[in-house]
């Protein structure tokens, strides 16, 4: 018996793959990666989103509590930076209202804000992926209101 084990492994030795065998793997590789890939980014965009809305959350609690201490929200002219560094002739500002600098939004441009709003008291958004106005899925506005 160990004869016969000892000549196939010699014959499987000499032969190794085929240029058919090869490539009928690389195919199915091909077929799963055109498979998988899509809706493994689909998931990066959205958790990019999840992200951006997260972080606005965050940003308008800090204006909440910027309010509270100083009586009303920073002007647009003071913007989010007014979280962090006191403005000027600003004597009840309690701050820095945020634990880290300033942050960008997922695709790395700044957060828009202006008050008064238009929508709510303050309006607070990221334009999305596109970086412009409008648009749906990963490219529309995010906002708090």
């Amino acid at each position: 018996m160990k004869r016969i084990s000892n000549t196939w492994l010699s014959v499987a030795r000499e032969h190794g793959f085929t240029l058919l065998e090869l490539l009928v793997v690389m195919v199915i590789i091909g077929l799963l990666a055109a498979y998988v890939g899509p809706k493994y980014f689909s998931q990066v965009g959205k958790s990019e989103v999840k992200m951006a809305q997260a972080q606005i959350d965050s940003l308008e609690k800090a204006l909440h509590q910027y309010r509270l201490d100083v009586g009303a929200y920073p002007t647009t002219e003071q913007g989010l930076n007014a979280l962090l560094v006191a403005p000027a002739n600003e004597s009840k500002w309690q701050g820095p209202y945020l634990s880290k600098r300033l942050p960008a939004d997922p695709w790395g441009k700044p957060y828009q804000y202006k008050y008064p709003g238009t929508q709510s008291d303050f309006d607070l958004f990221s334009f999305g992926k596109d970086g412009q106005p409008g648009g749906s899925g990963e490219d529309a506005d995010i906002t708090n209101w």
